[in-house]
Parts: C-alpha cells; sequence; structure tokens
C-alpha cells in the first residue's frame, strides 16, 4: 500500500509522501476552488458533471470546490432544478467518484458550503442570523446549532464551511452587520469558540462535524464609512486589542481554516498582509491550519487595491504572503504553473501550501470515506430536532426594546391587525445567504398569529400596507380599514435581505403575492447593501404614523438585519419588538413572546443609536471621544446589553473575595440576582472591567463575562464570575499583554449602563 494511503500512518507521513509523487500542474490543482455549481447539471432529476469540470480533473485535477450546493439567484439554483438532501448528497458522490477514479494520484475533492445560519442548500433548516443568535447570549445553545448544521452538511458530503463571521460590528450601516454577533470582541469570542467546538465537534473526520472557516480576517466590520470592504481605519493596539481577539479565540479552540478580509489595514490589503497571515496567525498564535481567500480577492490587488502590476504577480504575492487556496481558484490556476516553470516562485513556496490544503483533507478523513450517505442525508437535514431548536434560538434572540404594559397579549381578548410588509413575506426574514424556500416551510409572523388563535381566525386582519421600499401609498387604506376594525394592531416594519427568489412581490391592496414583468427588490441589508441613515426603508414610518392616529394599542416588530433608529416609534408605540432575522421558525417564535408563552430574554450585542448622527455609538469607545453634540448627548438610545423581560430583577450583595490581589493572582466577584416578578424568567447577568489608570488610552468598560440564568418568582441565585490576568489585560505601550498595577472596577448588572460597582487594587510587585 502507498504511504499516503495508509491511514495508520501519521498525517504528516502521508502529506510528505503525497507530495513527492505529484508534478507542479497537480500542485497548483490543490489550491484552486471553481464554483461547484457548474460542475454539473441536473435535467430532470438526472445530474450529469460538466464537460469543463471533466478537463480541470485531467489537467491535474481540482483541490476544492465552492459551493456545489448552494442554491440562490446567484447560482441560478431553484427550487425547480435544484437538488433535494438525498439528490444533493448523490451529486457530490458523483463528483468525487469522477476525481478519486479519474485522476492519477485519486486525491478526494474539498467541498466548501455557505453555513452561516445554516447550510445553504435546498432543504437545510433556516436558523436565525449571527445577529439574533448573539442577541441570545446563550453560548451552549449556539453550540448545539452548530452541531446540527454540521451534521446536515456533512450528510451532503460538505466537508467545509465559511463561517463562523467573527467581525467586531463599529458602523451598523454596513451590510453585513446581520452575519455578525455584535460590538463586542469578548462575547464574539466566546461564541467564535463555540463555532469551533459546534462545527468541529469530536473530530474532523467524524461524519458529524466540518472544518470550520474563520472569517474575515480582519477588521472587515469597520468599513470607512460603513461601506463593505472599505479601509480598516485602525491602529495596531485597537486591531490585537479587539478585532483580533475572537480570531485567536477561535484558533486556540483548533480552528482549522481563516479567510482573510477583502479590505485593507494601514494600507496593506489583508489577503497579502504577512504581519497578520504570518507575524499573528502562524508565529504568534501557532496556527498550522489552511488560510483561503475571500472569493475574488486576488483580483483585486491588480484591479481595485493597485498593489500588484497584474494578475500574476498578485497570484505570486499571495501565495508568498501565506495564501493556501483560492476560492474561484481564477489567478492561481492561470498562473502559478508558469511562475513556477520561469523561475517566478519558488518550489517550495507552492509545496508549503499544498502541504496545508492536503494536511485538512487527512484530518478531515476523506482518502477514507470521500462519499455521503443519500439515506443520511434524507433523515438528518431539516430534523425535527433543528427545527426546535431554530425556533428556541428565534425566541432567546428577540430583544423586548418597549413595553408600555400592552405586553403580552391576551388570547381571549379582541381583534388583531397584523399590519406592514414583513408580516406574512417569508424571505424578509431569513436574512443574506439564505436558499429559495417552499412557501409552507417558513412561519410568518402572520402564520404564528394565526396559530395562537386556532379555530378564531375571522380575529386575525392582515394588510401589507406597503413595502419596504418605494414610496407607494396605495396599501394605505385597507391597511387603515383592518386597523379601525382592531382592538390592537401589530406592526410588522424593518428590512429585508431577500434577493430576488422569483417570488415577485405583493399587491398592496390584497397582500396577495403577484409576479410582474417588472422586477422589484426589497432588499436594504445584506452583502453589498450598505445605507446612509439607518431609519426605515420606503414609507414605513408613514404607515404607521397614520394608523396611530387610530387611537389603537400599537406593537412595533422589527424584522430587519441592523439596528433601526426611529425616535418617533420609540416614543410613540405602546411596545417595541427587536426580532432580528429570526428564521425558518420566526413567526412562531415571535408570536410565543407576544402572547406570553416565552418571557423574552434578549439583550443587545448592538448600541442602538438615536440618531445615525451619533455614529459611532458602540459602547466600548474611549473615554475621551466627547459627551454631546450641540443637537444631544452622545448616549444611544437602547445600550449594549439592553432587553426587557415581563418580569423584573434586582441587583444586590455585590462583593469581592478580596480588595488588593498580586498579579497573577485572581479575585472572585459575587452577586446576588432576584426575580422580584409574578413570572419565572430568565435574566443575563453581565460583568464588566475597568481600568481607573492605564499606561494607554482605555474604554470606560469593557464585557468580561456573562452568564444567562433562569429564575423562578422570588427565587435568588448567586452569580460568581472569577477575574484573573486575561480580563485585566491590555496591550501595553511594547505592543505586548500587560496588567499594570492600580484599581480596578468591577460592575455586574443588567446592561452596561446599569450596574453596581466595587472596587480592588492589584499591587505593585518589588
Amino acid at each position: 500500500m502507498l504511504t499516503y494511503k495508509d491511514k495508520t500512518k501519521s498525517v504528516e507521513e502521508r502529506v510528505e509522501h503525497l507530495l513527492k509523487l505529484m508534478t507542479t500542474e497537480e500542485k497548483v490543482g490543490q489550491l484552486v476552488q471553481p464554483f461547484g455549481w457548474l460542475t454539473y447539471e441536473n435535467r430532470e432529476g438526472t445530474v450529469t458533471l460538466s464537460d469543463s469540470f471533466k478537463e480541470q480533473v485531467a489537467q491535474g485535477g481540482v483541490g476544492s470546490l465552492y459551493g456545489v450546493l448552494r442554491a440562490d439567484p446567484w447560482t441560478g439554483v431553484t427550487l425547480e432544478n435544484g437538488l433535494s438532501a438525498r439528490e444533493g448528497a448523490e451529486a457530490v458522490n458523483l463528483i468525487q467518484r469522477y476525481a478519486v477514479e479519474q485522476s492519477r494520484l485519486g486525491i478526494p475533492i474539498l467541498i466548501g458550503e455557505e453555513c452561516s445560519h445554516g447550510h445553504m442548500a435546498i432543504d437545510g433548516t433556516v436558523f436565525p442570523v449571527p445577529l439574533l443568535l448573539g442577541s441570545t447570549w446563550n453560548v451552549p445553545l449556539y453550540r448545539e446549532m452548530c452541531r446540527a448544521v454540521a451534521k446536515e452538511t456533512r450528510a451532503q458530503g460538505g466537508a467545509v464551511t465559511y463561517s463562523p463571521v467573527l467581525d467586531v460590528v463599529r458602523d451598523p450601516r454596513w451590510g453585513r452587520t446581520e452575519e455578525c454577533f455584535g460590538e463586542d470582541p469578548y462575547l464574539i469570542g466566546e461564541f467564535a469558540a463555540a463555532a469551533v467546538e459546534g462545527l468541529q465537534g469530536e473530530g474532523l473526520d467524524s461524519q458529524n462535524s466540518v472544518a470550520a472557516t474563520l472569517k474575515h480576517f480582519a477588521g472587515y466590520g469597520s468599513p470607512e464609512g460603513g461601506r463593505n470592504a472599505g479601509p480598516a481605519q485602525m491602529g495596531w493596539r485597537e486591531l490585537l486589542e479587539k478585532d483580533l481577539y475572537p480570531f485567536q479565540r477561535a484558533v486556540e479552540a483548533g480552528a482549522a481554516s481563516i479567510m482573510p478580509a477583502y479590505n485593507e489595514i494601514d494600507g496593506i490589503p489583508c489577503t497579502v498582509h504577512t504581519g497578520l497571515l504570518d507575524g499573528v496567525l502562524r508565529k504568534m498564535w501557532g496556527f498550522d491550519g489552511m488560510v483561503i481567500t475571500d472569493c475574488g480577492a486576488i483580483n483585486m490587488l491588480a484591479d481595485g487595491h493597485d498593489t500588484a502590476e497584474d494578475g500574476p504577480d498578485a497570484a505570486i504575492q499571495a501565495i508568498r504572503a501565506g495564501i493556501d487556496m483560492e476560492m474561484s481558484g481564477e489567478m492561481f490556476g492561470k498562473y502559478l504553473v508558469d511562475a513556477v516553470n520561469d523561475g517566478q516562485l519558488e518550489m517550495d513556496v507552492l509545496d508549503q501550501a499544498v502541504r496545508r490544503v492536503l494536511a485538512l483533507k487527512f484530518r478531515l478523513g476523506l482518502f477514507e470515506q470521500p462519499y455521503a450517505d443519500p439515506k443520511r442525508a434524507e433523515e438528518v437535514i431539516g430534523h425535527p430536532e433543528h427545527i426546535r431548536l431554530a425556533r428556541q434560538l428565534a425566541a432567546e434572540g428577540a430583544v423586548l426594546l418597549k413595553n408600555e404594559g400592552v405586553l403580552p397579549l391576551s388570547k381571549a381578548a379582541g381583534r388583531v391587525a397584523v399590519i406592514g410588509p414583513n408580516a406574512d413575506q417569508g424571505y424578509n426574514q431569513l436574512g443574506d445567504y439564505t436558499s429559495p424556500q417552499p412557501k409552507s416551510k417558513v412561519a410568518t409572523l402572520l402564520k404564528g398569529i394565526l396559530g395562537k388563535l386556532p379555530g378564531d381566525e375571522e380575529r386575525v386582519l392582515y394588510a401589507p400596507g406597503c413595502r419596504i421600499r418605494g414610496g407607494s401609498k396605495e396599501g394605505f387604506e385597507q391597511a387603515l380599514h383592518c386597523a379601525s376594525q382592531a382592538d390592537i394592531v401589530v406592526m410588522a416594519v424593518g428590512g429585508s435581505s431577500a434577493r430576488d427568489f422569483g417570488e415577485g412581490t405583493i399587491d398592496l391592496r390584497t397582500g396577495a403575492s403577484t409576479v410582474s414583468d417588472e422586477s422589484w427588490s426589497d432588499m436594504d441589508c445584506g452583502e453589498g447593501i450598505d445605507r446612509m441613515t439607518l431609519t426605515l426603508s420606503g414609507v414605513q414610518l408613514e404607515l404607521m404614523q397614520e394608523i396611530h392616529k387610530l387611537g389603537k394599542p400599537v406593537v412595533v416588530v422589527y424584522i430587519n438585519g441592523r439596528p433601526i433608529a426611529e425616535p418617533w416609534v420609540d416614543e410613540h408605540a405602546d411596545a417595541v419588538l427587536e426580532a432580528w432575522y429570526p428564521g425558518q421558525e420566526g413567526g412562531y417564535a415571535i408570536a410565543d413572546i407576544l402572547f406570553g408563552d416565552v418571557n423574552p430574554s434578549g439583550r443587545l450585542t448592538v448600541s442602538i443609536p438615536k440618531h445615525v448622527g451619533q455614529l459611532p455609538v458602540y459602547y466600548n469607545g474611549k473615554r475621551s471621544r466627547g459627551k454631546r453634540y450641540l443637537e444631544t448627548d452622545s448616549s444611544p438610545r437602547y445600550p449594549f446589553g439592553y432587553g426587557l423581560s415581563y418580569t423584573s430583577f434586582s441587583y444586590s450583595n455585590l462583593r469581592l473575595s478580596a480588595s488588593e490581589i498580586s498579579e497573577g493572582d485572581t479575585v472572585r466577584a459575587e452577586v446576588d440576582v432576584t426575580n422580584t416578578g409574578s413570572r419565572e424568567g430568565a435574566e443575563v447577568v453581565q460583568l464588566y472591567i475597568s481600568d481607573v489608570v492605564s499606561s494607554v488610552t482605555r474604554p470606560l468598560k469593557e464585557l468580561k463575562g456573562f452568564e444567562k440564568i433562569e429564575l423562578k418568582p422570588g427565587e435568588t441565585r448567586t452569580v460568581v464570575f472569577t477575574i484573573g490576568s486575561e480580563h485585566l489585560q491590555f496591550i501595553g505601550l511594547d505592543m505586548k499583554p500587560v496588567v499594570e498595577p492600580g484599581m480596578f472596577q468591577v460592575h455586574i448588572g443588567r446592561n452596561v449602563m446599569d450596574t453596581l460597582y466595587a472596587e480592588f487594587r492589584v499591587r505593585k510587585e518589588n
């Protein structure tokens, strides 16, 4: 048996043996990742491989395929021509079998898939977007979701996913805010580690695991002007302390792959930033996994960043900087073989990249088991337990921002008008990076409310009123008519990241779906959809203002992918629920909260400003950034960590185990939390640290711990945090982590603006 095929040998031995057998063309072939949906055709249920794919295999092989099962308007894969759970697994097997059996060395293909909030394939469970997942503050539950996503993806043959997204959001005008967990690096770091643990599971070679790819490395959440992929204007200290922290946590958890960001930092594109890719990632953190570009990132070096003369120059720069694989494969595939043959690229540099790709394939067990089990795919994908989990997450991540006593609604009282463009538009609640969905699979808010009143559907009135975007008010009359007959009005407004799935739009007078020759997009969020403002698009605010004149109680449900700043709504609505994009079970989850079957427990992970002019408004800015503007102060409308409940909680008796400690020691902080209301509920207990005096400027407060606890009425629980050097350190004058002696404040409470505090001192050592 050849050494590289012998599973009893170490990964290193197998890689080195295989590498020696490979030609230059075969080596370069391992570094390219063409678009997977172009490798086959599905005609009336029969899948055949494309000639172009067969030719690539014959010419040296294909190392990886991106999005074999990806379904969306970009790929052109629809419900009609797409592949079911079983068919998807069978198609992947067809591709793998050809690559293994028709290539000289039989190297299996690495199938890479998008799984930000569920596998982006036909039949996959659509979980809530990461912005909502972060708002749950429930790390174990998110880890459980990642296990479900890994099972569904691997069941169809996907072996690596391009998630989690670990960008720290500083400007919510950015269209990809919905893909992120929030604005705080510590919180993101906790979810980052959980993602790696959940996705990669007990071992990469398990049929329940996929390799995690961390993205976007780094500073991508701080684009200039909130414009996607814009320059990140930050110093090295801020980068190390904030933006790189979640990535470090995920690398320490064992992440197998990482993706550099499109943006530049201090004039250097991340794709070729050796300080990041080699200095930090490899040398400082000891990362030994694979680095893959974002799609088209190498092209941008020659056409966008303009740091490369042409395509060959860009490809050589990228691989020398530490890129191991190119998503799309266009530049590596075109230029690297000639670069080696002409002496412009050293074989050692090429070999190092190939080693990392092959090592990942061996660790994934692809040489032993490259094929999926179609029967298992049918059983695992869309499993009832995954659907239950999607509903629970959607409920736990919804944030109650305001409640003037109108919630929860009574199931026995009066008529309910459900009005707004997001009341019954399924795609509007799913978020970007979502596959086509049959209408019956998505629970809209209207469907959820109807489900709470079985046999009494005539009590529920519906009208869309308007679209997300556009100035048409032709639906106002019907909406006002519905509202006038109701005892309470539920307004479903917000945004949309829905791409054109061919569903058409809605008749604003009847609410019925309609398809016309004129295309219409309500999309005002998602990748590439950045905004100048955070107000509601279109005439949604005007619709609410007209309905408010009727004098009915109004409950506003925001379904959206970025914070909304609408002072009029905050002042005039009787209740406001921020539901983000809650996924396929979202309507049921929101109805659970509205009718009191679930007590809301979500807390904000992004600060919501009063006005877009306050940006940046993230809570952990420097003390020196100023207190107010001429028109208003600089504090947000709703602070980081904020969220209401149907019960109430009190904090008392904050105590520390010591008033002074040595550097390297720990101090224990304890606080008593009591449910002072009449309902059982969950509270997120948040720990913040303040370094009173430091050699470099620091934020006033930084999150350094949290715990979500369930309390019965009248129940008190003592919550304990252990504070050590990792919670007190910062990047010092020498650009290294340091804990300086001096006074520290411990803040524990409901949100960053509502805490108890105590102090302790770190003594200076002789």
